[in-house]
């Protein structure tokens, strides 16, 4: 379980709060989306995690240990990052690109490569035609691919994505949420996912927490955000975009 109580963020001497006063809990192998628009927090709140920024107050538990008294690098080996853009390295390959991290942490060259191979499976790139490839060869959705491949590497509890998919065309996108959700059910992992666009929010979601200039709106299952928002400013989110609504109702209905 991961923990937030009372975390704020300033990065201005405390004039001004990029997060203020946060408290949730995410649960074992829940999957909750921070929606917010730009500037709301999310992304900070994301890396307050995993200490790429550290809280100004209030306390981060993973597992009920505070992330402060951890080891910054075992904290980060154990939990998995995919963000957008990748971040592959261009000189390595694409199996060296997943396997990194167990390179770092002194793993065998054959356990390496079995891992790589494993994930390669997993988010539908063949092996063989793949592993030997350069990022470059690769397009952006099949790179994003192996993005997520390498934040599994270690076998992390817990998974943070940063918009991950927010580059990507529409197709691609909903292609790539599709595998995620197949792979969120047989890995069964916890994650948080960063996104502003309401309809993938609403999609991969089993929790939504709505944030909104450094605070917590409202957080719940989508058809609690729907059927009984806390504040105006979540009735009015959702009310703006009917569409991405009305089609997640009607592929509710249907399953």
């Amino acid at each position: 379980m991961i923990e937030l109580k009372n975390i704020s963020k300033s990065f201005d001497n405390r004039k001004t709060y990029v997060v203020n006063n946060l408290s949730m809990s995410i649960a074992e192998e829940e999957t909750l989306v921070l929606l917010g628009s730009s500037g709301c927090g999310k992304t900070t709140t994301l890396k307050m995690i995993n200490r790429l920024v550290s809280p100004t107050s209030g306390q981060i538990l993973i597992d009920n240990k505070n992330v402060l008294a951890q080891d910054l690098t075992q904290l980060r080996r154990s939990i998995g990052y995919v963000f957008q853009g990748v971040g592959l390295f261009p000189h390595m390959t694409i199996a060296e690109n997943i396997s990194i991290v167990l390179r770092l942490a002194g793993k065998s060259k054959a356990a390496q490569k079995k891992r790589a191979e494993e994930l390669l499976t997993l988010i539908n790139l063949e092996p063989k035609h793949y592993a030997n490839r350069y990022p470059h060869e690769l397009s952006g959705g099949q790179q994003q691919r192996v993005g997520v491949a390498r934040g599994l590497a270690a076998d992390p509890k817990y998974l943070l994505m940063d918009e991950p998919f927010g580059a990507l065309d529409a197709i691609t996108r909903s292609e790539l949420q599709d595998e995620m959700i197949h792979m969120k059910q047989q890995l069964k992992k916890t994650i948080v996912f960063v996104t502003h666009d309401i309809a993938e929010a609403l999609k991969i979601a089993d929790r939504i927490a709505v944030m909104h200039q450094g605070h917590l709106e409202q957080i719940g299952t989508a058809d609690a955000l729907l059927n009984s928002p806390s504040s105006q400013f979540v009735k009015d989110l959702f009310a703006v975009h009917t569409q991405q609504v009305q089609d997640f109702i009607e592929q509710s209905d249907q399953t």
